[in-house]
């Protein structure tokens, strides 16, 4: 264990260690809900532009990418580390990992460009008037992601706001937070703001039998 630690934490793979730490947390407070996947502004799903583009790693979301080169490239500096501590072949094995570790991320993103690719025909209005599924831990006015299904059967990861007259208060009555699994109702999209509003699905026809 404790060659692993020199490992981990000598030249230069303790670069790569603290920034997959950082890599760590965001992923921990994605699944809590706390942020969302464009928290780096990573709605570019347009494959040939930008820096993500010219590096051929467009078409999914900016933290996915980072996380994609960040966990590629420690793990190659690692296994680098454990294989010789020469100081000549770890001088070399920072500028090797990166480079390594940008081809990895490349070939991995080829699939992943499907998922968070919108639906060839599908317009995103078409969305407005459909259920969907939460698959945040929470949804607030300005934060929430959703799965929904388009009427050809494909599905889509959206980004979603709750109205925050919608919002459950402290002390509301239990089951009117809209969290993760809980089926809502899709009812404008915000071309400007590139999001979907959302209602508890049951608000749609008024209050529930008792």
């Amino acid at each position: 264990m404790s060659e692993f630690f020199d490992a981990a934490f000598g030249f230069p793979t303790a670069l790569f260690s603290f920034a997959l730490l950082v890599v760590a947390g965001y992923w921990a407070l994605v699944l809590a809900g706390g942020l969302g996947l464009d928290f780096l502004d990573g709605d570019d799903t347009d494959a040939g532009g930008g820096w993500l583009g010219a590096a051929g790693l467009g078409g999914v979301p900016v933290t996915v990418v980072l996380s994609l080169l960040i966990a590629l490239t420690w793990f190659t500096s690692l296994a680098g580390s454990a294989l010789s501590e020469a100081t000549a072949v770890r001088a070399v094995l920072l500028p090797a990992s990166l480079a390594v570790g940008w081809a990895a991320a490349r070939v991995l993103v080829l699939p992943l460009r499907r998922v968070f690719r919108e639906a060839p025909g599908t317009s995103l209005r078409e969305f407005v008037g459909l259920p969907c599924v939460v698959r945040t831990g929470r949804v607030g006015p300005d934060f929430g992601q959703a799965e929904v299904t388009a009427p050809d059967g494909s599905t889509a990861l959206v980004q979603v706001r709750l109205p925050a007259a919608d919002v459950p208060v402290a002390g509301a009555a239990e089951g009117t937070a809209i969290t993760a699994g809980t089926t809502a109702l899709i009812f404008d999209y915000d071309a400007a703001g590139q999001f979907f509003w959302i209602m508890p699905h049951d608000s749609a026809f008024g209050p529930p039998a008792p």
